[in-house]
């Protein structure tokens, strides 16, 4: 196993529980990463289809506008497209922003709104006035459209590279940094494996050597014991031999007296 297929790391008890808990918040985060990544994509598959309908309208409602402008101009009889551009000074439709959140994905959406009156309000009201509220109402409808649009193509290539980035994410926690929690942990269990056995038979080798030294020690101490037994019935021995020859002693003596007794005796009576 090579350097770079596990973490450089002292194997201990310490770093196993340690490796452990990295283990099991690396396979949290994989599963909460997982979740973000289909969210992301079901959301992503929703603005696409989205936006291919409103692409599909837009093209709809572009060509009523246009349709709508050339018969306001035909039934007012007049082009007021210069008119109509020389004299705004303020947009009536506005936009504003928000964001929305999606899985921890912040996605901008575009609102529109109008401020102010209608400066044109009275614009047709001598010829072609039903024309001309036909034509605003198509271009503030292809307007919302546009916003719409705008709105879905920003969050959709926002979500891109949010769904790209997680998936990144994602397989390297399950090709990478899991793998090699687990062949670091593996490793740290297989060396505290190999401690244990070295310990064990170290401790097997004391308590051999302990048992040889108490075996000798006991072996020792039998041959003192038997030597002292020894000495003791030689004491014993020599006590009784002595006790024998004193007593010898005693009965010569006693012999000799009564040996002397009887000469004295002898000559009495010659």
């Amino acid at each position: 196993m090579s350097e770079k297929d596990k973490i450089n790391i002292f194997p201990s008890r310490g770093a196993q529980t340690q490796m452990k808990a990295r283990l099991a918040g690396a396979v949290k985060g994989h599963s909460l990463l997982k979740k973000k990544a289909e969210a992301l994509q079901f959301r992503f598959r929703q603005i696409l289809h989205k936006i291919i309908e409103a692409k599909i309208l837009m093209g709809d409602v572009m060509k009523d506008a246009a349709f709508s402008l050339a018969e306001a101009k035909f039934a007012s009889g007049i082009d007021f497209n210069q008119s109509v551009i020389q004299n705004v000074i303020k947009a009536r439709i506005k936009t504003r922003s928000k964001l929305d959140n999606i899985a921890g994905v912040h996605l901008p959406v575009f609102e529109s709104f109008e401020d102010g009156i209608d400066t044109y309000e009275l614009t047709g009201l001598s010829r072609g006035g039903q024309q001309m509220g036909k034509l605003k109402m198509n271009y503030k409808r292809a307007i919302e459209l546009l916003i719409e649009l705008a709105t879905l193509q920003a969050s959709f290539v926002i979500l891109d590279i949010a769904v790209k980035t997680t998936n990144r994410r994602v397989n390297a926690i399950e090709h990478v940094i899991i793998p090699r929690y687990e062949r670091t942990l593996a490793y740290i269990i297989s060396e505290l494996d190999e401690y244990e056995r070295e310990e064990f038979y170290r401790l097997k080798k004391i308590q051999e050597k302990k048992k040889i030294i108490r075996d000798k020690a006991e072996r020792e101490k039998l041959s003192a014991k038997k030597a002292d037994r020894l000495k003791n019935v030689d004491d014993e021995e020599a006590d009784a031999a002595a006790a024998e020859a004193e007593a010898a002693i005693a009965i010569a003596v006693a012999q000799g007296n009564i040996f002397d007794d009887n000469s004295e005796e002898e000559d009495l009576l010659f």
